[in-house]
Order: C-alpha cells, then sequence, then structure tokens
C-alpha cells in the first residue's frame, strides 16, 4: 500500500487531485470551527454537553464533524444534502420525467443535480429554522444578545447556516469534478475522522484506559470482515451468442452481471436513523411533552433496536430494488443477444435474476442491520461514547467511502502502468 501512495504522488495529474481534495477538505474542517455570528458560543457549548444523551443530537453532530456543537457556519452539515440527494434517487421510480431524464446521460444528469441543489436549500432553510427553535428553547436555553433586534438576529442566523450548507454543497462537487473520489463521502469521512481523538480522549476519561483499548483492537478487526463483505458480489454468467455484421464476426464472448450483497450501501441506516428519529427532532424544535416521550420510546432502548433492525431490513430490499431492475437488464440482455446459460430469455430471466438478488440481499441486510445495531446495544450496556461515536455505522461509511477512493486511484494508477492498493 505504501508504494502504492508513492505511485499515486508520480503521477503529476493523480497529485494535483489529491492536494487538491486534501486543501478543499481542510478548508472545510476550518470552517467547522467559524461560529455563527450574534450566538454566544460558551453558553451554547455548556448547553449541549448538558443534554449529551440526546442521540439524535449525537448522531447529528457526528455527521457534521462536531460542528454542530459549535453552532459553526457549517452547522447544518452534508445530511440536506444527502436528505435532497435520496428523494430525488427515489422519486426516479414514480416521477416519468425524472426517469426519462436519468436514462438522457450527462444532459438529463444535469437536470436532475440542479433540481437536488435547489431541494437542498429548501431543506437547509428548514433545519436551520428548526435549530434556531430547539436552541432558545427551555431545553438549551440560549439567549440572544440584546444589542440587536431579535428578529434581525434571527434572520442573520439562519441566512449564514443556509449559506453553509450551499457552500458544503460546492466544495463537496468541486472535490468531484477536480480532486479524487466523490467529494460528498469524503467530506462525510473527513468529519467521522475528525471525531475519533476526542471520543478516545473522553472514552479514556470516563472508562478504564484498558477497556477503551480493547474497543479499538475490536474495531480495527472488524474492519477486515466489513471489507471482505462489501466487495464480495454474486456474479451471474452472460452469454453473447455470436452474429454476423458484413465480413466480421460480432459477440460471442462471455462477461457477468455483478450483485453485490451489500448493494443498497449505507442508504438504509440513514433512511431508518430518518424515521426513528424524526418524532425526536419535533420534540425538541417545538417541546412537546408527549411527543417527547413518545421519542424516547423510538430512540431508546429494545423498542427502538427491534424498530431499527427491521427498518433497516426492510429498506435494504425497498432501496435494492429503486436502483437494480431485473426487468431492464433481461430485456437489455435480450436486445443485445446476451442470455444466461440454462436460462431462457424474457420472463424466465427476470425470474431468475430477482431470485438471486433476493437470496444475496437478505443476508446483506441482516449484515447491516447487525452492524448498526449491536454497537447500540454495546453502548446502552457500557455507556462509552467511543462505541456510540463510532459505532457499526460510522465505520461502514470509513470502510465504504475509504474502498470508492482507493478503486478510482487504483483506476488511474493503472492508466500510467503502476501497481495499485489491490493485488
Amino acid at each position: 500500500m505504501l508504494s502504492a501512495i508513492l505511485n499515486a504522488f508520480r503521477v503529476p495529474d493523480l497529485r494535483r487531485k489529491i492536494l487538491f481534495t486534501l486543501a478543499i477538505i481542510a478548508l472545510y474542517r476550518l470552517g467547522s470551527f467559524v461560529p455563527l455570528p450574534g450566538i454566544p458560543v460558551d453558553q451554547l457549548t455548556d448547553a449541549f454537553k448538558a443534554t449529551g444523551d440526546n442521540s439524535a443530537m449525537v448522531f447529528l453532530n457526528l455527521f457534521s464533524g462536531n460542528a454542530l456543537s459549535n453552532f459553526s457556519v457549517l452547522s447544518l452539515g452534508i445530511m440536506p444534502y444527502i436528505t435532497a440527494s435520496i428523494i430525488m434517487q427515489l422519486m426516479q421510480g414514480v416521477i416519468p420525467a425524472l426517469q426519462r431524464w436519468a436514462r438522457e446521460g450527462e444532459s438529463g444528469q444535469k437536470k436532475i443535480t440542479q433540481i437536488t441543489r435547489y431541494l437542498t436549500l429548501g431543506l437547509g432553510l428548514i433545519n436551520a429554522i428548526g435549530y434556531l427553535f430547539l436552541f432558545q428553547s427551555t431545553q438549551y436555553g440560549i439567549v440572544l444578545p440584546a444589542e440587536l433586534p431579535t428578529l434581525f438576529t434571527s434572520a442573520v442566523i439562519v441566512f449564514t447556516l443556509v449559506a453553509g450548507t450551499a457552500l458544503i454543497m460546492w466544495m463537496g462537487e468541486l472535490i468531484t469534478q477536480r480532486g479524487v473520489g466523490n467529494g460528498m463521502s469524503l467530506i462525510i469521512f473527513a468529519n467521522i475522522i475528525a471525531g475519533f481523538p476526542s471520543a478516545i480522549w473522553q472514552s479514556t476519561k470516563t472508562m478504564h484506559p484498558a477497556f477503551t483499548v480493547m474497543v479499538i483492537i475490536i474495531v480495527l478487526a472488524v474492519i477486515p470482515g466489513i471489507v471482505l463483505i462489501e466487495r464480495a458480489q454474486r456474479r451471474i454468467p452472460i452469454n453473447y451468442a455470436k452474429r454476423i455484421q458484413g465480413r466480421k464476426v460480432m459477440g460471442g464472448t462471455s462477461t457477468y452481471i455483478p450483485l453485490k450483497v451489500n448493494g443498497a450501501g449505507v442508504i438504509p441506516i440513514i433512511f431508518a436513523s430518518a424515521l426513528l428519529y424524526f418524532p425526536a427532532q419535533l420534540a425538541a424544535f417545538f417541546n412537546v411533552p408527549w411527543l417527547m416521550t413518545f421519542s424516547n420510546w423510538l430512540t431508546t432502548g429494545w423498542l427502538n433496536w427491534i424498530l431499527n433492525f427491521a427498518l433497516i431490513v426492510f429498506f435494504c430490499f425497498f432501496y435494492t430494488s429503486m436502483v437494480f431492475n431485473p426487468d431492464q437488464t433481461a430485456e437489455n440482455l435480450q436486445k443485445q443477444g446476451g442470455f444466461i446459460p440454462g436460462v431462457r430469455p424474457g420472463n424466465n430471466t427476470v425470474t431468475y435474476i430477482k431470485n438471486v438478488l433476493n437470496r444475496i440481499t437478505l443476508p446483506g441486510a441482516f449484515y447491516i442491520g447487525a452492524i448498526a445495531v449491536v454497537p447500540t446495544i454495546l453502548f446502552s450496556f457500557t455507556g462509552d461514547n467511543l462505541i456510540r461515536a463510532f459505532g457499526g455505522t460510522s465505520i461502514l461509511i470509513m470502510v465504504g467511502v475509504a474502498l470508492d477512493t482507493m478503486s478510482k486511484v487504483e483506476s488511474q494508477l493503472k492508466m500510467h502502468h503502476y501497481d495499485g492498493f489491490f493485488k
């Protein structure tokens, strides 16, 4: 791996992309410490620490790289863009116009991207107003400075938060276009990594150091297993019939359809968390006692574990069916003269692909559910913040982003005849 990293810096174009990516991430991390105007930072930090048991706030703070606990200009983090992207993906299966744009290639993708940007800003505005109400509620009790009108100060705070969301979106797209890897994924990766030192420090203060070391060793031992499952595929063999066009013989080749065991990635975890923590966010924003009690049932204890696992399994099947269409795959194979050995073209091919997809999605769904729920159960018994901050979801995201980025660097190295990361 060390030789592959050195080779990456030997290629001038790849070196520029890597340095550009690191510079944008450093700029983003710097922005997470810039406080919002008109906010008493010390008062907010103390109030945030006092309510550290709020699972929803811990989850959102983790994905913002602790920017939320500082109430910085980038407090909303990357979540509005992720939510908007998920909504647009789901709508492609419902709205015919979006389906048509998705098939048009680059021109259609530009239209979808533009709508995603506007939707991100809309969600950012809603989140900004919600956070403002939240931190001014009795739970946090933040008092805005009296020197300026409250309405003016509130408007400046909301506008700055939405501008921060637009800035994050711009940074992520810059990395995707001019850097290495997916910009939004790398920003999430940087946010999770940024909280690692503080989580270890807090764990050593609250728990025995030997316990902290044991947790780190377990995490390092789990990572190879996650890598193995993330790269696991079920390959369906495909043969193409020979056909003669003029004097050329076309086809007669063999290939395969790669179906990943975890085809949905971390999307089911995000979906399930959004559903379970939505009542908690409403209760925190509007300070409704009965809604707060109901949200506590959903976000803590055995009910949360069961619902979280069940929703993750459901969304694994749901999202996989949205992104992979067996009917369209079978139709494309038939048009191109391809077939699965031993399976008739048409409906039989569709049925075969669906059965294979369901058989590999089920263990993948159980795997993702266990990754998300088991650390939560362990935290409820140990109370260690390191387990809560860096549970299975965080590890799954970090491993997935690292593998995706390494694959992109690998392809660049292969183009210049260098050995890559994967042997």
